[in-house]
């Protein structure tokens, strides 16, 4: 599940639905809904900021369709799913091959363990 967005105007913590953008060639402002990813030259806006959207005088604003709820995984997602689940299970498990370390790979990482940073001397 990915991490939900918050509007950009400040002091707002509503969850945003909806994402502004402008096309400055054409002196327009383009509101649609909550884009797949956040982009750097976006705004993404809550319901309240988006119904109350004011544009420059002599610009447009472009409203585009928004979904009354947030889309349900289809049949082709949940087959998708499934089919990576009975994927993954049914590979055969990787023998375990023993490999030479030399000085810089560091120690094995052991699970549940942080690593860190250390400092290696110049081997010459």
């Amino acid at each position: 599940m990915g991490v939900i967005r918050q509007c950009s105007r400040s002091a707002c913590r509503q969850s945003a639905v909806a994402t502004l953008t402008y096309v400055y060639a054409e002196s327009t402002a383009v509101l649609g809904p909550l884009a797949t990813y956040a982009e750097p030259h976006s705004y993404d806006l809550c319901a309240q900021h988006a119904e109350s959207l004011t544009v420059p005088r002599g610009w447009e604003v472009m409203r585009l369709a928004m979904p009354s709820s947030p889309p349900q995984p289809g049949p082709d997602d949940l087959l998708a799913l499934a089919n990576a689940v009975r994927e993954a299970a049914s590979a055969p498990a990787a023998p375990e091959h023993r490999t030479l370390r030399t000085p810089f790979d560091g120690p094995s990482p052991v699970e549940g363990t942080r690593r860190h940073l250390r400092i290696l001397r110049d081997p010459s």
